[in-house]
């Protein structure tokens, strides 16, 4: 396994649901763009050019809160090789006092950009993720 891929998100005022806190729909973007941010770090521009990743499945468990104007560094990583078209992504959320906001699991397939269709995720593909 490669170490995690790190991005900082800080929340803003239009992030912020009736309660005071990060709203679920918002956590569920970050790691979307976590997630793609990761790809587009490691992946080559042919591969990007090529192929794209679609969420099948998220599970997120929600550990703490996070108010207007606070950081938390997303980690996101692959630890296990895919099965066919589809391999899991884990994330996690770490405010700045160490303490995890929120965790879970992601499921991406991978498509062809031309087409739309399932391709198995040959090992190429998975490299990068799994070195």
């Amino acid at each position: 396994m490669t170490p995690p891929f790190t991005r900082a998100f800080t929340a803003l005022p239009t992030d912020i649901d009736e309660l005071g806190h990060v709203n679920n729909a918002v956590w569920v973007r970050w790691v979307q763009e976590l997630s793609v941010d990761h790809w587009k770090a490691v992946a080559p521009d042919d591969h990007q050019a090529a192929h794209v990743w679609v969420v099948t499945r998220h599970e997120i468990d929600y550990r703490g809160n996070v108010a207007v104007g606070e950081s938390v560094t997303g980690e996101t990583w692959v630890a296990d090789a895919p099965k066919g078209a589809r391999f899991d992504r884990l994330f996690r959320f770490t405010g700045a006092d160490g303490r995890v906001r929120v965790e879970g699991r992601s499921t991406w397939a991978l498509l062809d950009r031309a087409t739309g269709r399932l391709l198995r995720i040959r090992p190429e593909f998975a490299a990068p993720f799994l070195a």
